[in-house]
C-alpha cells in the first residue's frame, strides 16, 4: 500500500511560501515557521514607513521549542504526526499574535458598526456606533426582576396550610397522609420514632389518627358514622301533625283464625294461595271501614317464623291476638302475648271459631289471666270479642274495638317531610327485579324519590298497593310494593328518603364499609376451645326461598338443630331462582340444594343432571326441616352393639399341609362357630380383628365346637400364632342413629 501524502498548506503569496519551506528545512526538527501577517482591514499604507514595514511582513521569525528534561517526548517517526504538530503549534499561536496586532493597530474611528443604519438613525443625533438593548431584552430583564420580588414576598409570607381531616374508625397510613397532602414517608417516620414499625398499608385506629393529625398541625374531625346521621334524618318534626291509620298486627298460633279473619274483613282469600294452609309469608293490607283506614299485617303464627313476629309487633300500633275458642292458649300465643308486651303495645284478643259446638270463650278468658290480660268483664282493661269468621259474627264489633283503640292512642304523624317506613318483605320478581314490601310510618313517599334501605339503595320507579295498583304518592301508613332498588332489602331494614342520589349512594357505602368493618371481629383462643375437639362432621347447605322472611326463618330454624357429632352449616341463604352458580357452589362444597317455594332456571336444572346433584323442593317449612335432619342423621356414625359368643386359648401350634398353621386351641367359654367375627389377643392387647376361617375337630373340619372342647381354628389373613393367645369370637349388630 502506498502510503498517504498530506499536504500542509499555508496561506499568503506563494513566493514566500517557497522561501519559508526553504528556510525551514535548513532548521532543527523542532522549529516552527510563522509567517507575520498584516492587520485584514486597515486605512491605507503609509508610505513613509511603507519600506519598513515591507520588510517586518517579508522577516520570518524562527522559534526553537525548548526540550523538556522533565519526561522524554517519544520519538515521532512519521512525516504525517510532524506535520500535525507543526499545524497545531503554528495555528495556536497564530492566534495569539493576531489578536494582539489587531488590539493595537485598531483605532477608534475604524470600529466596526454594530448597527444597520438607517435613515431615521442617521438623521437623529444619538450616536450610532453603539448598539442599545432591544426592547425584548428589557421585557425579559424585567421579568426577572420581578420573579426575584415575587419569590422574596412568598418566603416571606409563606405559612402551612390548617386542614380539616375527616377521621374515621380505621384508616390506612396511605389515606391519611392523602387527607393531610403530607408525604407518607413523613408519618411512617413519625411512627418509627414513636417506636411504631408501620407500613403504608397499614391501618391505624382513630385515637392514632388523631394524634398524627395535631402532630403534623392540622384539625382532626371524627367522621359521623352512617346511622348518626340517619338518626338525624328520622327525627320526626313535632309541627303540622295530621291523623294517620292505625297500623294493627293480626298475632297468634298457627292454625287459630288470623288469616281468615282478614279475609273476611278485606272480602279477600288469601288463604288458598298459601301451601298448606298456613302462612308463611308476611303480608299487609288497608281496608275502609266508615271512612276510617285501618292497616292490617299478618304474621305467619308458625314455630320457625319468630322473627317475622317479632318484626310485625315492632312496627304496629295495636296487635289483635287471634286465640281459637276449641283449641286455648298455644305456645304461639304466649309468644304472641310476649314480642306485644316488649313493643310496650296495646292487646285486643279475637276470640274465633266461636260457632263451633265445642268452643268455650270462658275458657280462653280464664286462661289468658295467667299471661296478664284481663277482659273488660273480669274488671280488666283488655278488650276481648269472641268472633266467628264463617257466620261473620262479631266482626263489625272488632273493627270498632280497633278504631276506639286508635282514638285512644291518637295516633298523628307529619304527611309534609320526606318519607320513612320499614321493610317487611323484599323479594326477586323474574320480570320486575328486586321488589321490596313496605310500610311507610311517616312523610308521604313519591314516584322518583331516592332512598336508602339498609345496605342497598335505589330510585322509586313505581309503588304498587295492597290491590295491584299503581299509584303515584303513599302516605303514612300505607302498605306498598317499590320497584327500583339495585338489590334485595333486608326485612325489617328501615327505609329514608333522601334529597339527592349522591347523598343516598353515600349513605349506602358507608354502611357497607362500616358492616364490613364490624365482619369477623378476633375470637380469642381459651382452653377449653384450644383443647376442644372440632373434628365433627358438618353438613353443608344452600337454601333458595321466595322471599327474604322465609329463608331468615329457614336458616333460623336449621341453626337451632344442635348436635355433637354432625352440624349444619348455611353455606349461602338468598332470595330468587336456583341458579348455574348455585349448583356450582353445591358440587364444589358437597351441599345440599333446598328450593322453598322457587324452581331452579333451565341451565340449573340442566347443570345438577351433568353433575348428579339433586335439587330439594319444598312448600312446607315443617318438611325442609325433616329432610334436613334425615340428611344430618345420614352423616352419624352407626352405633355397634357387640356380644361376645365364646373365648379359646391356644395351646398348641400345629403345620398342617395345603392348610398352613393351625392353632391347637381349648373352647373355655361359650361356642365357637364358623365364619363368626374373632380378635386375637396377646398380653391383654388386640393384635388382629378378623374372621374365623376354618375348625377343625379330630381331623374333621366342623362348623361349632363348644366350652370344654378342644379344636384347632384357623383364622383368614393371620398365621402369626403364639401359645397362650385368646381368640375371642364375637357377632356385632349396627344400629342407625337419628337427630
Amino acid at each position: 500500500m502506498e502510503k498517504k501524502k498530506l499536504k500542509l498548506s499555508i496561506s499568503g503569496a506563494s513566493k514566500k511560501t517557497i522561501n519559508s519551506i526553504e528556510q525551514a528545512k535548513s532548521q532543527s526538527k523542532n522549529t516552527v515557521l510563522i509567517e507575520k501577517r498584516s492587520p485584514r482591514f486597515g486605512s491605507k499604507p503609509n508610505f513613509a514607513r511603507g519600506a519598513k514595514s515591507n520588510e517586518n511582513k517579508s522577516q520570518t521569525t524562527f522559534i526553537t521549542k525548548k526540550p523538556s528534561f522533565s519526561k522524554p517526548p517519544s520519538p515521532i517517526t512519521s512525516d504525517f504526526e510532524k506535520r500535525k504538530l507543526a499545524e497545531q503549534r503554528a495555528t495556536r499561536r497564530l492566534k495569539g499574535e493576531n489578536s494582539q496586532r489587531e488590539n493595537k493597530s485598531a483605532k477608534p474611528g475604524t470600529k466596526r458598526r454594530e448597527l444597520k443604519l438607517t435613515v431615521s438613525r442617521a438623521l437623529s443625533g444619538d450616536d450610532i456606533g453603539t448598539r442599545s438593548r432591544s426592547l425584548a431584552s428589557l421585557k425579559r430583564a424585567k421579568q426577572k426582576e420581578n420573579r426575584l420580588l415575587n419569590k422574596e414576598d412568598s418566603k416571606d409570607n409563606f405559612k402551612p396550610v390548617k386542614r380539616d381531616i375527616n377521621i374515621p374508625e380505621v384508616i390506612t397510613i396511605r389515606e391519611l397522609a392523602n387527607r393531610m397532602a403530607e408525604q407518607s414517608s413523613s408519618i411512617i417516620k413519625h411512627l418509627m420514632g414513636m417506636g411504631v414499625t408501620v407500613t403504608i398499608n397499614h391501618t391505624i385506629d382513630a385515637d392514632t389518627a388523631e394524634y398524627l393529625v395535631k402532630e403534623f398541625g392540622h384539625n382532626p374531625v371524627k367522621e359521623e358514622k352512617a346511622e348518626e346521621i340517619l338518626e338525624k334524618i328520622k327525627e320526626i318534626k313535632t309541627q303540622n301533625l295530621k291523623r294517620r291509620a292505625p297500623i294493627v298486627t293480626v298475632m297468634g298460633h298457627v292454625d287459630h283464625g288470623k288469616t281468615s279473619v282478614l279475609d273476611t274483613l278485606r272480602k279477600a282469600n288469601v288463604v288458598s294461595g298459601e301451601f298448606g294452609g298456613i302462612t308463611q309469608h308476611i303480608g299487609a293490607y288497608q281496608i275502609i271501614h266508615q271512612e276510617n283506614k285501618i292497616t292490617f299485617i299478618d304474621t305467619p303464627g308458625h314455630a320457625a317464623f319468630t322473627e317475622m313476629r317479632a318484626r310485625g309487633s315492632k312496627l304496629t300500633d295495636i296487635v289483635i291476638l287471634v286465640v281459637a275458642a276449641d283449641d286455648g292458649v298455644k305456645p304461639q300465643t304466649i309468644e304472641s302475648i310476649k314480642h306485644a308486651k316488649a313493643a310496650k303495645v296495646p292487646i285486643v284478643v279475637a276470640i274465633n271459631k266461636c260457632d263451633l259446638p265445642e268452643a268455650d270463650p270462658q275458657k280462653i278468658k280464664n286462661q289468658l289471666l295467667e299471661y296478664e290480660l284481663i277482659s273488660e268483664d273480669l274488671s280488666g282493661d283488655t278488650l276481648m270479642v269472641e268472633i266467628s269468621t264463617k257466620t261473620k259474627q262479631n266482626l263489625d264489633k272488632l273493627v270498632e274495638s280497633i278504631i276506639l283503640q286508635a282514638e285512644i292512642l291518637d295516633l298523628k304523624t307529619d304527611f309534609d317531610t320526606d318519607a320513612k317506613g320499614i321493610v317487611l318483605e323484599s323479594k326477586i320478581d323474574i320480570g320486575r327485579g328486586p321488589i321490596a314490601n313496605v310500610i311507610i310510618t311517616a312523610g308521604t313517599l313519591k314516584k322518583g324519590d331516592y332512598f336508602v334501605s339498609g345496605l342497598k339503595w335505589g330510585k322509586v320507579r313505581a309503588i304498587i298497593n295492597d290491590q295491584g295498583k299503581q299509584i303515584d304518592i303513599a302516605e303514612p301508613s300505607t302498605p306498598i310494593e317499590i320497584l327500583g332498588i339495585n338489590g334485595a332489602a333486608k326485612s325489617g331494614d328501615d327505609f329514608i328518603v333522601l334529597k339527592t342520589e349522591k347523598n343516598a349512594k353515600s349513605l349506602s357505602d358507608g354502611r357497607i364499609q362500616e358492616a364490613k368493618e364490624s365482619k369477623n371481629p378476633l375470637s380469642f383462643v381459651t382452653q377449653d376451645s384450644a383443647f376442644k375437639d372440632t373434628s365433627s362432621e358438618e353438613l353443608n347447605i344452600i337454601i333458595k326461598s321466595d322471599v327474604h322472611g322465609s329463608s331468615e326463618a329457614i336458616k333460623n330454624a336449621i341453626n337451632q338443630i344442635k348436635h355433637d357429632e354432625v352440624k349444619p352449616k348455611i353455606l349461602l341463604s338468598d332470595i330468587g331462582m336456583v341458579t348455574e352458580t348455585d349448583v356450582t357452589l353445591a358440587k364444589a362444597s358437597d351441599a345440599v340444594i333446598i328450593a322453598f317455594n322457587v324452581k331452579p332456571s333451565k341451565e340449573a336444572k340442566k347443570r345438577a343432571e351433568q353433575e348428579k346433584i339433586s335439587i330439594s323442593s319444598f312448600n312446607i317449612i315443617y318438611e325442609v326441616l325433616d329432610f334436613i335432619k334425615n340428611k344430618m342423621s345420614g352423616l352419624l356414625t352407626p352405633e355397634v352393639d357387640e356380644k361376645i359368643i365364646g373365648t379359646a386359648e391356644i395351646l398348641e401350634i400345629f403345620k398342617v399341609s395345603k392348610v398352613g398353621k393351625v392353632a391347637g386351641s381349648k373352647v373355655t367359654d361359650g361356642e365357637i362357630t364358623q365364619d363368626s367375627n374373632a380378635r386375637v389377643i396377646r398380653d391383654g392387647a388386640i393384635i388382629f380383628n378378623g374372621k374365623i376361617g376354618s375348625i377343625f375337630r379330630e381331623k374333621n373340619q366342623t362348623k361349632q365346637v363348644s366350652a370344654g372342647l378342644e379344636c384347632g381354628i384357623t383364622l383368614k389373613d393371620f398365621v402369626d400364632f403364639q401359645k397362650n393367645d385368646v381368640i375371642e369370637v364375637y357377632n356385632s349388630t349396627i344400629t342407625e342413629r337419628t337427630i
